[in-house]
């Protein structure tokens, strides 16, 4: 008896004070913007990788037949700023913990492929 009374209490308390919306956060960003904003560290990151992939003598030897495995980890700590601000992007525009799962995730199962691209085109 005493329990409908009580639970339409609580609902009307919770809807008077609506404590799910929060009246002075910023809205988020829409997909699009997110994407828009994330792209271009992507880009930048990538581009650095390659630079380095192909410049260094472990490439220029073996070309497309080299370990790319290697060579993009050892790519890493000259591309580290980059790298550090697309995870840092990542995590702030799709939330925390985003960005390391992007570049362990799917960034890195595309990575050869754009580095032989972008060797590719860079040699063109």
């Amino acid at each position: 008896m005493i329990l409908a009374p009580l639970l339409g209490t609580a609902l009307i308390v919770a809807v008077a004070t609506d404590p799910l919306t929060d009246l002075t956060a910023t809205p988020r960003p829409s997909a699009q913007e997110r994407a828009a904003a994330t792209e271009p560290l992507v880009r930048s990151a990538t581009e650095c990788i390659v630079h380095a992939v192909i410049a260094d003598p472990r490439y220029a030897a073996a070309g497309p037949n080299a370990r790319l495995g290697d060579l993009i980890v050892d790519s890493m700590p000259v591309c580290l700023a980059p790298v550090r601000a697309m995870i840092a992007a990542y995590d702030q525009y799709y939330g925390e913990g985003t960005g390391e799962a992007f570049f362990m995730g799917p960034y890195l199962d595309v990575l050869p492929k754009a580095v032989v691209a972008g060797a590719r085109n860079t040699r063109q």
